[in-house]
């Protein structure tokens, strides 16, 4: 949603995705998505992909230097903002924008302070579709591992839980949608347990 409200934005050149990937598994840090995936969503949506590597034992000082390192190159290139999808949590805002800022870069938040009720309920009548890929036990989310993001979810939600998952209550795959070129095409393989904790819903690319 937030690159698609980027994308009207006449001002806004875009040049690549961002995407911060666990090289032990080739999957996406916290989402669990394989990087074969990752590669088909930013090609059916037409933008370059840059590929942040950390490992699976990876500080949050090795992801910042990782993350430094990779930032500096674009503003070398003349790169001077990186949008972000936070819609309210005030400190994570204030920690990007510090980080970028160590960078001469700036932050851009396109849906920041929608509310999360009606975007996700925007999510859905645009035409986006995503399907759960991690889900938080700890914090009652934990059955929607493997279930698509629908009107139907969006009410089996408990009050706990935030309809946009701002909170990290679940993590998701977007598959189709108005920026896709596309849909990318996968199946539904296992949902494992990690770390007592998080449920894994395995995507297999078709």
């Amino acid at each position: 949603m937030a690159l698609h409200e980027l994308q009207k934005n006449a001002n806004v050149e875009i040049v690549a995705l961002l995407t911060t990937v666990t090289k032990d598994y080739d999957r996406i840090s916290m989402h669990g998505v394989r990087m074969a995936l990752l590669e088909r969503q930013s090609e059916s949506i037409g933008l370059p992909l840059e590929k942040v590597f950390i490992s699976k034992e990876s500080s949050n000082d090795d992801y910042e230097a990782a993350m430094k390192a990779t930032l500096e190159k674009h503003k070398a290139a003349g790169v001077s903002a990186v949008a972000f999808g936070d819609i309210f949590l005030e400190d994570l805002r204030k920690y990007r924008e510090d980080k970028l800022a160590q960078v001469g870069m700036t932050g851009l938040f396109p849906i920041w302070k929608r509310a999360t009720s009606e975007l996700a309920q925007t999510f859905i009548e645009s035409g986006f579709k995503a399907i759960v890929t991690c889900a938080d036990s700890q914090a009652g989310a934990g059955e929607f591992a493997g279930r698509y993001f629908d009107k139907q979810l969006l009410s089996d939600l408990p009050p706990n839980v935030d309809p946009c998952f701002e909170n990290g209550e679940c993590h998701s795959f977007v598959y189709d949608g108005p920026i896709f070129r596309r849909p990318i095409a996968f199946s539904v393989g296992e949902t494992v347990l990690r770390d007592e904790r998080f449920y894994y819903c395995d995507l297999i690319p078709d």
